[in-house]
Order: structure tokens, then sequence, then C-alpha cells
């Protein structure tokens, strides 16, 4: 009798620790559901402002002939710089679709870009002796009205491609340099010309939100303005008997700008965000 005790305390104490065991199992685990969170939109009109750097280019092509004659003196090539530092302001509107945004951005630059290049004419003058052409660039100002097409990689944070119609003032002048006399090479400057050029540009950028209505932007643009031309422009060489001379030339333009802004966004009401 004794042992069948012992028996029936022994079952019933691994009955017991069973049961305690499923009491104790794990329970299955839920993920929490998402938080909302509120950011700031981009959808809106904006204004801002932006200092850079830009580095230009032109490609230059000029003759110099006998103005009475017509006969050409010599044509030549040449390549130069165009550097300067750039300001301005931008004013724009943003439509945003979940991620993506689109809009329109026109602004207006002052630009410090100018530059020059040299043509030499071996033994063109009358005495034999070389003909040195200055021409000399400077791009005034210039603006731009662009598409704007990007995605929200973050809420905060756009990359952007950019492109559209460009447009700039690119004056063009320059002086010569020949035909010494009493063993002074005389220099004459020719009358420089202006024209407003109408091109394209295209670029990236990235922005930022830094404040609920400010954001701040890097942007790079290519620009090409076309070609500007003159001439022939009447000018004077001394020789040991005064020649009037025709200048005409052709200064094609392009420019690479780094630049940085800050705008102000009007509007951009929270909309809310999940993660």
């Amino acid at each position: 009798m004794k042992r069948v005790v012992i028996g029936m305390a022994a079952v019933w104490s691994l009955l017991a620790t069973g049961a305690l065991a499923a009491d104790l199992a794990p329970t299955p685990y839920v993920k929490a559901p998402p938080v909302a969170a509120t950011v700031y939109g981009w959808t809106g009109f904006y204004i801002g402002g932006n200092v850079g750097y830009s580095w230009g280019r032109a490609r230059n092509s000029e003759t110099i002939s006998d103005f009475g004659t017509g006969v050409a003196l010599f044509t030549g090539t040449s390549h130069n710089d165009v550097n300067g530092v750039i300001g301005g302001g931008q004013v724009g509107y943003n439509w945003q679709v979940q991620n993506w945004l689109v809009g329109l951005e026109a602004d207006i630059q002052g630009s410090g870009e100018k530059g020059s290049s040299d043509l030499i004419c071996v033994g063109c003058a009358n005495d034999g002796t070389n003909i040195t052409s200055t021409l000399t660039q400077k791009l005034t100002w210039f603006g731009t009205v662009r598409g704007r097409v990007g995605v929200l990689v973050t809420p905060s944070v756009l990359l952007y491609g950019t492109g559209g119609l460009a447009y700039g003032e690119l004056k063009t002048g320059g002086s010569i340099t020949g035909n010494n006399v009493n063993g002074v090479p005389v220099t004459v400057a020719f009358p420089g010309a202006s024209s407003t050029r109408v091109g394209w540009t295209a670029g990236v950028g990235v922005e930022g939100k830094i404040a609920q209505n400010w954001t701040a932007k890097l942007e790079y643009l290519y620009m090409d303005l076309g070609s500007a031309s003159a001439g022939p422009i009447g000018t004077t060489i001394l020789v040991p008997v005064r020649v009037n001379a025709g200048v005409s030339y052709s200064s094609g333009f392009t420019d690479n700008i780094l630049r940085v802004g800050v705008n102000y966004q009007f509007g951009g009401g929270p909309v809310v965000a999940r993660y």
C-alpha cells in the first residue's frame, strides 16, 4: 500500500510540473503598429537667394582684314576661361505627390565672370613684325527658367534634376597690338559689342528641410548660351602709313555653375508619414 501511495504522488508531481510549464510558455510576438510622425510637406510657393562660382569657357574665332579692300590679314581660333563669382535670387513652386516632387523655378544672377585670349599672326604687320589680337569676354548677368523633378529619399531630403531655358548678357571687346613705331609696339582698342543670348541649361541638386518653412540646397548647372558675333568693326593699326582694319569675331560660351542657396516656403503644412 505504501508503494502505491508513493507511485501516485510521483505521477501527480509530473502532471503538475507539465501544467506549470504550459502556463509559463512564451506568448507569440506581435509587431507594434506603425508610429505616425508629423513632417512638413513641400507643396507651395517659395523664394530664396543663392551664391556660388562659375567656370565658363569661350571658343573664339577672329578675323582681321583690311577695312578698305576687305582682304583678310589673318584668321585664327582660341579658347579661354571665363570665371567668376555669381549671386542672385530664385522663386518657384513645388507640387509633392507622395515621395515625388515636380516644380518650376526661375532665377536671376549677377555675374563677375570674365576672361581673355590672345591670337598672334606671325609677320602680318607691314613692317614684318607680329600682330597680336586680344579678345575679352564678360558675362554680366544671366537667368534661367527651369522645370524640376525629384524624389524625396526621406521626408526632409530631396534629390532632383532640372533643366530649361537660359539667357544672359555677354560682352566682348579687345585690342590689337602690332607695327612698331620707333621700336615700340602700338596697341589700339577696338569697340566692344554686347548682346543678350538665349540658350539652355540642365543640372542636378540636393535640397533639405532645415526648419518648417526653410530649406537649403546645393546645385550644379551646365549652361550653353550659344555664340555672340560682331564685325567687321573698324579700328586703326599704326604702320608707317595709317591703315584702317576691320575686326570680326565670334565667341561661343558655355558655363559650369556651382551654387548654394536657401529658400523660404510659403505654406508647407504638416503631413502624416509612417515609418
